[in-house]
C-alpha cells in the first residue's frame, strides 16, 4: 500500500476531512508530509478530538522506534478501540509491552500510544493490506459514532 492508496481509501469515506500539512499552512513544520484523518462532516478541523487514523513520514521526538528516518518509509496509525485491538493483537491495550516497531508489514500496538487502543504497522504490503483497510474502517465506523453521540447530547 502507498501513502496515496491509503489516503484514497479513508479520504472516499463519507464525512472524512483529511489534513496533509504542508509549507505555507498553519500546521507546524513536523507534520509537513504526513497526514491526519478526522471524522468531521462539516469539513473543519475539529480543535476537541484526536484524528481517528494517521499516517507519519518521519520520526516524532519521543516516538523514533519505528526508524521512520529510512528511505520511503512510512507508519499508518489507526485507533482500533479496545475490542479490535484485543482482538488483532491477542492482548488488551494495557497489556501492551514494548515491543520492535521497525519492522515493515507487521501489525503492532503504537510504540507510544498502544495503551490507548492505537495500532500502527510500517510500510504495510501484502501480509498486513486487508488488516490495514479494515481497521481504518473500524476507525471511522467508531470516530463517527462518538461524533453523533457528542451532536445528540449537545442537543439535550
Amino acid at each position: 500500500m502507498t501513502i496515496e492508496e491509503i489516503i484514497g481509501l479513508v479520504s472516499g469515506l463519507d464525512g472524512v476531512l483529511t489534513l496533509t500539512p504542508g509549507p505555507g499552512d498553519e500546521w507546524p513544520e513536523l507534520s509537513w508530509g504526513d497526514a491526519f484523518f478526522y471524522y468531521s462532516p462539516d469539513g473543519v478541523v475539529p480543535t476537541n478530538v484526536q484524528p481517528f487514523a494517521t499516517i507519519v513520514t518521519k520520526n516524532y521526538p519521543g516516538d523514533e522506534s519505528s526508524r521512520l528516518d529510512r528511505p520511503h518509509t512510512f507508519r499508518v496509525n489507526v485507533h482500533a478501540g479496545k475490542e479490535e485491538f484485543t482482538r488483532r493483537l491477542g492482548h488488551t491495550p494495557k497489556e501492551t509491552t514494548p515491543a520492535d516497531a521497525s519492522g515493515t508489514d507487521t501489525l503492532i500496538a503504537h510504540p507510544v500510544y498502544g495503551t490507548a487502543g492505537w495500532v500502527a504497522v510500517v510500510n504495510p504490503a501484502s501480509k498486513t493490506e486487508t488488516a490495514v483497510r479494515e481497521l481504518l474502517e473500524t476507525a471511522y465506523r467508531l470516530a463517527r459514532a462518538r461524533y453523533e453521540r457528542r451532536a445528540d447530547s449537545s442537543r439535550g
